[in-house]
């Protein structure tokens, strides 16, 4: 079993066997965030801190007969004591989280995370009811402040789904790219359907562009940058070329969202079609804005 999922099966142990989905949610966040490693990564959701992963994870354990799934939230269905396979400072933090907010409601859960951690609160619906004016006010410093129309590139290999849309929210991108020729994915949360949802459940628009893409069975014995290279100046001769409809409707795009990021796999922007793929957007025209790599 992932160790992380030993973490869910202990926290609800510690809290009665059964948490609401918020009231989870947020003692996880606050449980990750005394960890020098986090066991999760979160994002400012609907209702303030939220782990996609986590919730995959639950919806795992409810295969095995781990966890039951209840109208409110998650009960743990196991009479096994997953403590003793914690690492000693995870058990230390999980009897601490236990220790300061057992009884606590889902509503003093929120309160805290949003006043403890304010940038969870950005995409909040219910944001108000717990900050002030003020404190509403000052979310807007969690974001790119500049108004500049900007391309950006972006890969999520080494990252989980949560720090890659972090980077994403706190860049004010308004509009995903995916440049893949096939959007599917081993990792958790890059496969069309997951990364289309959780992009639109942060309020990031989505489209997935896959005739500006490199077939895969082109991207096998990469051993090297020249390898690399070799492959994109074929795909600069002989795939963009053809695709300058999609590269102007990136354009328009840009031009009325103000920031978009295409997105493919590789970390670095050398190693990946979609920086060649920038380069052309940005020769067209009517393009006069700024292009960076995240």
């Amino acid at each position: 079993m992932y160790y992380r999922r030993k973490i869910l099966l202990s926290l609800l142990q510690a809290f009665d066997n059964s948490l609401d989905k918020l009231q989870l949610q947020k003692l996880l966040f606050l449980f990750s965030n005394m960890q020098k490693e986090r066991a999760f990564d979160f994002v400012p959701y609907k209702y303030g801190c939220f782990s996609f992963q986590a919730n995959a994870d639950l919806n795992t354990l409810t295969k095995y007969g781990l966890v039951r799934k209840t109208e409110k939230g998650w009960e743990k269905a196991s009479d096994e004591n997953f403590m003793p396979g914690l690492k000693k400072g995870d058990k230390a933090i999980l009897l601490a989280v236990k220790a300061l907010y057992k009884g606590k409601t889902a509503a003093e859960l929120i309160k805290i995370t949003y006043k403890k951690y304010p940038y969870f609160a950005l995409n909040s619906k219910i944001a108000d009811q717990y900050l002030s004016p003020e404190e509403l006010a000052n979310l807007s410093k969690y974001v790119a402040t500049d108004s500049e129309t900007c391309l950006y590139t972006i890969g999520y290999e080494g990252i989980s789904l949560e720090r890659y849309l972090n980077k994403l929210i706190r860049k004010d991108i308004k509009v995903l790219c995916d440049v893949r020729k096939n959007a599917l994915s081993m990792k958790f949360g890059f496969s069309k359907n997951q990364l289309k949802t959780a992009c639109e459940g942060v309020g990031i628009a989505y489209y997935h562009l896959p005739e500006v893409g490199i077939e895969s069975d082109q991207r096998h014995n990469l051993n090297n940058q020249a390898d690399y290279d070799r492959l994109f100046e074929k795909y600069t001769s002989e795939t963009l070329p053809y695709t300058v409809e999609t590269q102007q409707f990136i354009l328009d795009l840009l031009q009325e969202h103000g920031r978009v990021a295409l997105t493919c796999f590789e970390a670095h922007s050398c190693q990946c079609h979609r920086s060649h793929l920038a380069k052309a957007i940005a020769g067209l025209p009517q393009f006069s804005y700024s292009l960076h790599h995240l």
